[in-house]
């Protein structure tokens, strides 16, 4: 009987390294290969990422600006016009609370201030109170900007660029072929078009997905390559905590394993791509936390939008045990 042969993922990465994008089937093999090997799939995957980002951890902040109340049916969301569940609900935080918010991320190390709103979209009386709140918030602080609106156009995506706003969050969630399945008010399409109104403003983009949500593993490899194919500056990946209330609320968690597993794929497809670890990293990865760090260079503290993380102390313990510094900030134009 002849025996398998291995991958071994440290000569991939050191090919990656050298300028050779893996193929499809390499990232597909990477999400299915076994518990025993997954220390040197992130063994490898750091390679990747330390020769791109080092030991620095870069710390972003979210705001969720204004909560609840959605019209899009966006099925893992507890914010969605479908959820039953309970989720913080209000309308837009006064323009203190948002400077506030600004400083304190600052603070506690942030490099971004991620302002969350949900809806579909931002009305142009959005779009200029946020303007006015980014000028505020850039004349008094020296952070960078991240917004998450919704769906925009290219007018929109400009008068945030020329307010002050560094990059743009909009999350493609998953592949084509399975978005269908999680949201049918707007299309993946809506999504890559929003992209690429950001993109032609002139802001950076933030673009990432859910996983757990019922794709298989090509789904999963679909996604990171389309955010390839973009060209994005920044990939969140959120590991699904299913929300009470929601049409997805009986899944089942990933294993840690699958979620650090994928994490390494993004890594290898997007190779010199800010990766972030977002939310349910604390629900879904629990004590191999600090693996994640191996293939991201990101992370979220204090908290998601409508779910608590375990708070700024606990990651920074978590940093230091494990050996990362927080990254030092860096100015955008």
């Amino acid at each position: 009987m002849t025996a398998m042969i291995k991958t071994n993922w440290s000569e991939r990465a050191a090919d990656v390294l050298r300028g050779r994008s893996v193929t499809r089937a390499e990232a597909l093999a990477l999400l299915q290969s076994a518990d025993d090997d997954l220390l040197g799939v992130l063994q490898a995957a750091f390679d990747i990422r330390r020769h791109y980002f080092g030991r620095e951890v870069r710390l972003h902040v979210i705001q969720n600006a204004r909560s609840g109340g959605c019209t899009e049916d966006c099925a893992y969301c507890s914010q969605s016009a479908v959820a039953t569940g309970p989720a913080p609900a209000h309308d837009w935080k006064r323009l203190e609370e948002l400077r506030a918010g600004a400083r304190a991320a600052h603070e506690c190390g942030a490099l971004r201030y991620c302002v969350v709103a949900s809806g579909r979209g931002p009305a142009a009386a959005d779009v200029d109170a946020i303007c006015d709140a980014v000028r505020r918030i850039k004349a008094e602080t020296p952070i960078q900007i991240c917004t998450s609106l919704g769906l925009l156009d290219e007018t929109k995506a400009r008068a945030l660029r020329a307010a002050g706003v560094n990059r743009y969050n909009h999350n493609l969630e998953t592949s084509p072929a399975h978005y269908p399945r999680i949201c049918r008010t707007h299309t993946y399409e809506d999504r890559v078009s929003t992209i690429r109104a950001a993109r032609n403003a002139g802001l950076e983009i933030c673009s990432g997905g859910l996983l757990g949500m019922g794709e298989t593993l090509d789904d999963r490899v679909d996604l990171a390559f389309a955010l390839r194919e973009l060209g994005v500056d920044s990939i969140p990946v959120n590991l699904l905590d299913p929300r009470p209330g929601t049409p997805m609320e009986n899944l089942p968690r990933l294993r840690p394993a699958d979620g650090l597993r994928a994490l390494a794929m993004f890594r290898f497809v997007n190779p010199d791509r800010e990766i972030r670890i977002a939310g349910g990293r604390e629900a879904c990865l629990g004590p191999l936390q600090a693996l994640a760090l191996y293939p991201a260079n990101s992370m979220f503290t204090e908290g998601y939008l409508t779910t608590p993380g375990q708070g700024r102390t606990a990651d920074m313990e978590l940093l230091a045990a494990a050996g990362f510094t927080v990254g030092a900030w860096v100015a955008a134009d």
